[in-house]
């Protein structure tokens, strides 16, 4: 039965409309303001809200704003009784699937209201869809001993609840491992929710996992679940758990242990029930001897471990790699004629070392695709666009980089560290153009804490 919420400071359309979605057996939930309705969100699966436009504490289109944001999946019908065509054109701009003006219709709001839950369900059976459809695409392919190990304990490990560490190296496919165990899980159909632990700061992080409630800190003006909260039921993929901070990594072993969790500024304990697989490209065993992770946690996350081996240690498995991707790309690009690989090419493919592993070669497939002309690729095409890889053009400015590595000796390590840090941040804006968002995505960090970096080490930028 879907849930119904409707957020409008007059008692008596509350009651009238609520109890006309009653009569044809939705749950309804009620709300005086966009504050209290937005809480209600928080801890309700809502699937429709009837949202009037004329509020206190927050006006309704900034009530629908947030809601679209917040909750993407949960359509709004904006209802008010100083409409105007204005009025509705900026709802529907802002996501409103609908605009109803009081005194509301019976047969008008009973419409809408299927035609809205409708559209919603629709919509999840095509992102499942899609999604289902994207797993399959992306099934491990190859033929080599070590890939066909990697499927055996997955089908062995995903038929249990037992926690799994995934280890690889960038690029390998940790993550098509993390979604082939939960698709072929019990929990299959139930949420999949990933956190890269490496991508959140240090000051959210417990946030990001746990959830807070309103008023926790500056900017909580309302609560919000946390990422166990969000995958319990079903999987919780911590991606470079190996990244996490010891404070976290501390609260993280408790939610496992106990299965319980607290929000940031909450007091009431949740029960939650997800099914924990980590990944990290790190040696966890050396790390826990270096004291950056824990012993007690790393031994709770590998009851079973799975190490997906590198694309440079089953080569016989790359051109069959690289033929499906030039198939899937080809696919969506429209370019449909078969293309070749002479020996001297295939050969070429088989003995590069691969840095950057299948995502590497994905790329390459695509620059095939864009860049090379006609329907044979030589040796030497090949090798032309692998040193457009910027791990193949390492040898050209390793020259370079042993000299700036050499005066970093000279440094103090605090001086050393904050050298590399704002080389590193000012190649990474030459690279990306300038873009602070394009910046912080590709290295792993939000923008705002680039911004602040940038501002810290000086760096200027066009943008």
């Amino acid at each position: 039965m879907s849930s119904i919420l409707i957020i409008d400071d007059e008692p008596g359309i509350r009651k009238t409309l609520g109890l006309i979605l009653e009569d044809e057996h939705y749950k309804v939930l009620t709300a005086e303001d966009a504050v209290v309705g937005l809480e209600l969100l928080n801890r309700e699966a809502v699937g429709l809200v009837f949202l009037d436009v004329l509020l206190p504490k927050m006006g309704g289109i900034e009530a629908l704003e947030r809601i679209r944001s917040g909750w993407p999946q949960i359509e709004v019908v904006v209802i008010s009784g100083h409409a105007n065509v204005d009025m509705a054109v900026r709802a529907v701009k802002r996501g409103a699937f609908d605009f109803l003006e009081k005194p509301l219709s019976l047969d008008k709001v009973l419409t809408v209201c299927r035609n809205a839950l409708t559209l919603r369900k629709l919509r999840e059976e095509n992102r499942d869809l899609k999604q289902h459809a994207g797993f399959q695409r992306d099934a491990l392919i190859g033929v080599s001993a070590e890939i066909e190990q990697v499927r055996t304990l997955i089908k062995q490990a995903a038929v249990s609840d037992a926690r799994i560490l995934i280890t690889g190296e960038n690029g390998t496919g940790k993550e098509l491992v993390a979604r082939a165990i939960h698709e072929g899980s019990s929990r299959t159909g139930r949420a999949f929710v990933e956190v890269n632990c490496a991508a959140i700061p240090e000051s959210l992080i417990e946030s990001e996992l746990f959830g807070h409630e309103k008023g926790a800190f500056t900017d909580a003006v309302s609560s919000r679940k946390g990422r166990f909260e969000m995958a319990s039921g079903g999987t919780l993929f911590l991606d470079e758990i190996g990244d996490m901070s010891l404070t976290a990594q501390a609260k993280v072993l408790r939610a496992i242990q106990e299965q319980k969790i607290e929000r940031v500024g909450g007091e009431k304990t949740i029960a939650v029930d997800v099914r924990i697989v980590a990944a990290t490209n790190k040696n966890l065993g050396e790390e826990c001897e270096a004291g950056h992770f824990r012993q007690d946690l790393f031994f709770r996350l590998n009851v079973i471990p799975i190490h997906i081996p590198p694309l440079r240690e089953r080569p016989g498995d790359v051109p069959l790699l690289l033929f499906h991707f030039l198939k899937e790309i080809g696919a969506e690009t429209l370019r449909t004629e078969k293309i070749a690989f002479d020996d001297g090419a295939l050969q070429a493919l088989n003995t590069y070392t691969w840095p950057g592993n299948v995502r590497e070669l994905k790329n390459l497939a695509e620059r095939i695709l864009v860049m090379h002309q006609g329907d044979q690729v030589g040796e030497s095409a090949i090798m032309g666009l692998l040193q457009q890889n910027p791990g193949a053009q390492g040898n050209q400015k390793d020259s370079a980089l042993e000299g700036a590595f050499s005066a970093m000796l000279d440094l103090g390590y605090n001086e050393a560290k904050e050298s590399f840090e704002k080389h590193y941040l000012e190649v990474q804006l030459s690279k990306h153009d300038g873009i602070i968002s394009r910046t912080a995505e590709a290295i792993g960090i939000y923008p705002s804490n680039l911004h602040g970096k940038l501002r810290r080490y000086g760096i200027r930028t066009d943008r």
